[in-house]
């Protein structure tokens, strides 16, 4: 099964457009977990099963794990072993290099941890993303318009494209990103934060997945992601949140609250969807 398949099931099944980041920060865990042992492991562990039945997939950002060390890591594999396999995993690393450190990259993320899908920058150019792509089973969501106030510092320089007027990089980037997706396994990384380039993106890219982060903390509106961010079908939109989930509360009880704003998001991004 591919990304795309395991993405468009999972979705269905669980009626949901939304991930959640699993970027746990030790300092933010509730105060009955911080000085257990595995805490980010156990924390991990009761979102998830407080929220399999609701989300479209998971989302680890390997920074929040990269910086705990060899432990991070091992909390990292142990985490993706407790997903249930119908749930895609996105690794949230923006990894590119040149082409032979992006195919070690590749081996890392999809052979050793095993995620169905990662994200990646495009900035070296097409042979810096294409070991990536050669994984013809797994998904690569591209950088395009990301959800920082920064983004418009080189998202939004003009290009000429050999037409007549310039565009913004960013839809340079949506446009090469089509023409790199031969195997049918290419997305795209567009933040919540910018709704009227997320429908102009789509618009470009009518069938690509879209990983759509920036909703909750970051301040990006829902019903807009999931109206200008779904296909013709309503589908095919990956709309992520993570502290305004995680951090619900920091009780006994946060997974609970975890999954009650998890199915609040969930149903809300159902109503406003497209069509």
């Amino acid at each position: 099964m591919t990304f795309l398949e395991k993405l468009l099931t999972a979705s269905q099944r669980n009626h949901s457009l939304i991930c959640i980041g699993l970027d746990p920060e030790i300092e933010r865990l509730p105060a009955h977990l911080r000085d257990q042992p595995n805490s980010i492991l156990a924390f991990n562990r009761a979102i998830i099963e407080a929220t399999a039945d609701l989300v479209c997939a998971y989302k680890p950002n390997l920074a929040f794990y990269e910086a705990l060390g060899p432990a991070g890591l091992i909390a990292l594999q142990e985490t993706l072993r407790f997903i249930p396999s119908h749930i895609p995993t996105i690794g949230d690393a923006k990894r590119g290099d040149t082409d032979n450190t992006s195919r070690q990259y590749a081996r890392a993320l999809f052979d050793t941890y095993g995620f169905d899908a990662i994200t990646v920058h495009p900035y070296l150019g097409r042979d810096s993303v294409q070991p990536f792509l050669e994984y013809q089973e797994k998904g690569i969501l591209i950088v395009c318009r990301t959800s920082n106030p920064g983004a418009r510092d080189f998202q939004d320089r003009l290009v000429n494209q050999g037409q007549a007027h310039p565009i913004p990089l960013y839809e340079y980037v949506a446009r090469q990103v089509l023409e790199w997706n031969t195997a049918g396994n290419a997305g795209l990384v567009v933040g919540a934060t910018y709704p009227e380039e997320l429908q102009h993106i789509r618009q470009i890219a009518p069938d690509l997945p879209i990983l759509i982060p920036g909703v909750g903390a970051q301040g990006g509106d829902l019903a807009s992601a999931a109206r200008y961010g779904t296909d013709a079908a309503g589908e095919r939109a990956i709309i992520s949140a993570s502290r305004s989930i995680l951090y619900a509360s920091n009780g006994p009880g946060f997974a609970t609250s975890a999954a009650e704003v998890t199915r609040s998001l969930r149903d809300a991004a159902q109503q406003a969807r497209h069509p």
